[in-house]
């Protein structure tokens, strides 16, 4: 047996030690980019061989925890993408502004600068009070970093402009308190935002929700992973509710394409029709 299966079998079972013994499921998994991860965290720990690798991980957890904040997506920034936030801005909410009590679910929300972004929309759209807003991941490091809404002093310059671009008109900085190298965001902001651990590949739906934005985490996932997500989605969003994904993300090879609509394809948001 050549070299090349014999890692791939090694591959295999460390995906399944991982699920067996700490119950995250990464077998499904996009395989290109999550062996540039367990590479990554092999270098790191000093080990040649991904056997080497499973021992560690499966017998010290602090190494383990080390792995699932290397391989977690923490990607993400105050109004990524601000395409897609003023269009949130300009088309959805409209669509909302009338219901009586609102539902946001924001999967994959890593260190949650997006949901501060989405709460200060809310707030200047007058919407905020009437909405509750849930911010998931499955790694519980990053969402304590969320729910503390700290980030680096140094990006705020690159946070003012996007949220300039997103329609903001009043000073950023009246949304946070700089302190040391750090903005810390303004408690007003986190009053309606509920932050739980949530692993989409494992976990299912807990409530019902008006809008989900599950943005740039499926691209790391297979065909049928995303399959799999998607009826998550279906069985937690309401008729004419919103659906937002990742601009590398798309609906067309979906089979629940046909239960949605185009708002605005270019920044993917679709509405729920059926």
């Amino acid at each position: 047996m050549n070299n090349a299966k014999i890692e791939e079998i090694e591959y295999e079972l460390l995906l399944e030690g991982i699920y067996q013994t700490y119950g995250y499921d990464f077998r499904d998994y996009a395989p290109a980019s999550l062996k540039r991860r367990i590479r990554k965290c092999m270098n790191d720990l000093g080990v040649n061989s991904i056997s080497a690798f499973q021992d560690t991980i499966l017998h010290e957890k602090k190494s383990f925890t080390n792995f699932l904040n290397t391989v977690s997506i923490d990607v993400t920034s105050m109004f990524r993408d601000p395409d897609f936030f003023l269009a949130v801005r300009q088309k959805i909410f409209p669509m909302i502004r009338n219901l009586p009590f609102i539902r946001i679910w924001h999967a994959g929300c890593a260190t949650g600068e997006e949901i501060y972004s989405l709460a200060i929309l809310l707030k200047e759209e007058k919407l905020y009070d009437k909405v509750r807003i849930y911010g998931t991941d499955m790694n519980e490091v990053v969402l304590e970093k969320a729910k503390n809404g700290i980030f680096p002093l140094k990006n705020v310059q690159d946070y003012t402009k996007n949220y300039h671009n997103v329609g903001g008109d009043v000073n950023f900085s009246q949304y946070y308190t700089a302190k040391y190298d750090n903005i810390i965001m303004n408690p007003a902001l986190k009053k309606n935002i509920i932050w739980a651990q949530h692993n989409l590949v494992t976990d299912g739906s807990f409530n019902e929700f008006d809008i989900i934005f599950c943005r740039n985490v499926m691209i790391y996932f297979n065909k049928p992973l995303q399959e799999h997500v998607h009826k998550l989605f279906i069985d937690s969003l309401t008729i004419g509710g919103v659906l937002g994904l990742g601009k590398k993300e798309s609906m067309h090879s979906s089979s629940f394409r046909d239960n949605y609509k185009d708002i605005d394809e270019r920044v993917k948001l679709f509405k729920r029709v059926k």
